[in-house]
């Protein structure tokens, strides 16, 4: 029997500054599906996630909470196991930075780096984000604050170690080139290399002083080492890389990583920080970063202060776990912000999955039971209609595994729905019920429910690495297996005369809306009383803006800004926050979904001249395609003002 091949697979490690909410938590569903499938096709997977524990931001959340750090993190990281278990992930490895064996493995990186001459002692001087835990020249300011979340900063001056970032810029670029699948998808790459790989890289800040939850720096302990080298190196401490050359078996086996998959917010850090830390220490690169996009609450990203946040238990309770696996999986694009709310996720189990996949499994189920008590058996009673659906069924597994190979999850999810609704128009076709009456086309129906359960079992069987719970209630049902991945080329593999159980449960149910709300309401009172006094005493913060990082004036030139007429307007269905505005440019009429619903009425849109992106790709929000974006200014309190011209200049107007 031939070995298996190794494949490496990690999530970005979840920093322990509070819960999760349900985008950070797709990412481990993201990486738990793509786990499972490479496992399914016969690889030896080591699937590693874990926490990052460190920095100042979580001292001084300890010191809010009148605990010590660890105790504070100890407490925040069972959390996120426990999130992390509730969606039913198969990770090999969880592993967290304030473990012994890391801590010691970073330190000895630390003096290697040191003693070779990567890093050296000097003084940062500039502008401090606590949040960010990053320091800022004043040219990398927006408007005086953090370029990256747009809070508050502060003036820091320390002694710090750095990592000369400049000396492996050139083998970088060139490792991109020689290398072009490494970042994925290919506009990650541009950004790295046009944003922060040409203009020259800055020396690293690599330990800090000013606080001391952190890996202390062994040789001058006033130091401890700082955030990225920490956290970063949790990929192959993980796997027992000792950097005195004492690795574990491990570590050969799997290192280097066939991908890490991480959020878009992050991708600098493990394409241009983490593969020069690796060429310091003379170690192959990962095989490629996939940096996914994220998953928007109805539109926005995600905020506590905002109040628009949801969080996957939560989900989990109304909807359950392989629902909600479904939902971040097949609604977030590869290349695109995903969005959710209750109403959407409502939908699609509706459509999907009660309707399509349940509707398919429990009529099938039903009608074998009713006319063959639950027997199954081909009788070869073919006709031309049965061809197309059992040569879809077995070229199935290799539609789905290229889009597994190019990470477009939802595309994958697709092609396996797809068949699902051919499988539930085969039903149709044949109409079962009609060949029920006649006892000369007993064999007919015998041979179209065989038919019908064989394709069940392989989708079944195709859908496990995304939904593991439903599909192996499936198998069951069926008294089967889920299938090999090697087998599902094969087409009428249940034994002659299995046997179908009966259930008296549907694996989905049609809920209304109006009973979801309902329930996730009680939810959200629940954890409003469960939250601690004093916890609940504290006044609301307002949020700061958060803004994107530096860009070039080419950055800008790519933004076509017009002036638009707002000519019809009105409230999408089943939202709060939302509005379709058809505008005029020019001579063009377009339609805009803008999350302005609570500052402005329909009515009073109608007439206004305000400032439009024009040439953002257009995207689908509730069913709806929007080709551009209406422009607003925020404050702190989230108060929202369209931004419109001074005077009444034609629609169609560039901004320059």
């Amino acid at each position: 029997m031939a070995e298996k091949k190794p494949y490496y697979i990690t999530t970005a490690i979840a920093y322990t500054s509070g819960k999760p909410h349900i985008g950070n938590t797709y990412e481990i569903i993201l990486t738990d599906a793509i786990a499972r499938f490479k496992r399914n096709q016969g690889y030896d997977v080591r699937f590693q996630t874990g926490t990052d524990e460190h920095g100042q931001k979580i001292e001084e959340k300890a010191k809010a909470n009148n605990v010590t750090p660890k105790q504070f993190v100890d407490g925040v990281a069972a959390q996120i196991r426990q999130i992390w278990d509730l969606m039913n992930v198969s990770y090999d490895k969880f592993i967290r930075t304030t473990d012994k064996d890391h801590e010691l493995q970073v330190q000895k990186i630390f003096k290697k780096l040191y003693e070779q001459g990567d890093i050296y002692k000097g003084t940062y001087e500039g502008m401090y984000c606590t949040p960010c835990e990053a320091f800022w020249t004043p040219s990398q300011l927006k408007d005086g604050k953090c370029p990256d979340c747009g809070r508050e900063v502060k003036p820091a001056k320390e002694e710090a170690y750095f990592f000369r970032m400049s000396k492996y810029a050139d083998r970088l670029l060139q490792y991109y080139d020689e290398h072009p699948e490494f970042i994925t998808p290919v506009s990650r790459k541009n950004e790295m290399v046009n944003n922060f790989l040409k203009p020259g890289l800055q020396d690293l800040c690599v330990s800090r002083t000013s606080f001391r939850w952190g890996i202390p720096v062994d040789f001058d302990p006033k130091h401890v080492v700082y955030v990225w080298l920490d956290a970063l190196t949790n990929y192959i401490t993980g796997l027992g890389y000792d950097a005195d050359g004492n690795s574990d078996k491990l570590f050969s086996k799997y290192w280097p990583a066939d991908v890490h998959v991480i959020g878009k917010d992050i991708i600098r850090f493990h394409t241009i920080y983490w593969p020069i830390f690796l060429m310091a220490l003379g170690l192959p690169l990962p095989k490629q970063v996939f940096g996914h996009p994220w998953l928007l609450m109805d539109g926005s990203k995600m905020s506590k202060s905002r109040g628009n946040v949801i969080y996957a238990d939560e989900l989990v309770k109304v909807f359950g776990v392989d629902a909600v696996r479904y939902f971040v999986l097949n609604d977030m694009p590869f290349d695109n912000d995903g969005n959710i709310t209750w109403e959407l996720i409502n939908d699609r189990v509706n459509s999907d999955l009660a309707n399509n996949l349940g509707n398919l499994v429990s009529r099938t189920a039903a009608m074998t039971l009713k006319y063959f008590d639950g027997c199954l058996a081909d009788k070869g009673a073919a006709e031309p209609v049965d061809e197309e659906i059992k040569s879809m069924a077995t070229a199935l597994y290799k539609k789905v595994a290229a889009k597994m190979d190019e990470f477009k999850i939802a595309d994958a999810l697709g092609e396996i729905f797809s068949f699902l609704r051919r499988c539930n128009k085969y039903i149709d076709e044949t109409a079962p019920w009609v060949l029920a009456k006649d006892e000369s086309k007993k064999d007919r129906l015998s041979t179209v429910l065989y038919n019908l359960s064989e394709s069940i079992v392989i989708a079944a069987s195709l859908l496990q690495p995304f939904m593991p719970e439903t599909a192996q209630k499936i198998a069951t049902q069926f008294n089967t297996s889920l299938r090999p991945y090697d087998a599902l080329d094969k087409f009428g593999l249940i034994p002659e005369n299995s046997k179908v159980s009966p259930t008296e449960t549907h694996l989905f149910l049609r809920r209304n809306y109006k009973d979801v709300e309902a329930q996730y309401e009680q939810i959200h009172a629940q954890a409003a009383k469960a939250e601690p006094a004093a916890q609940a005493a504290k006044p609301a913060k307002a949020h700061a803006p958060e803004y994107p990082a530096e860009i070039t004036i080419d950055d800008f030139a790519k933004v076509k800004m017009q002036i638009a007429k707002v000519i019809a307007c009105e409230k999408v269905e089943k939202s709060d926050k939302l509005l379709k505005s058809t505008v005029q440019i020019g001579s063009e009429t377009r339609t805009v979904v803008s999350g302005i619903a609570k500052f402005y009425k329909p009515e009073e849109m109608v007439g206004k001249k305000v400032v439009m992106i024009t040439n953002l790709k257009p995207a689908k929000l509730r069913g709806i395609v929007s080709e551009g974006m209406i422009l607003c200014a925020e404050n702190e309190n989230g108060d929202l003002c369209l931004l419109a011209p001074e005077t009444d200049i034609e629609d169609g107007s560039g901004i320059f």
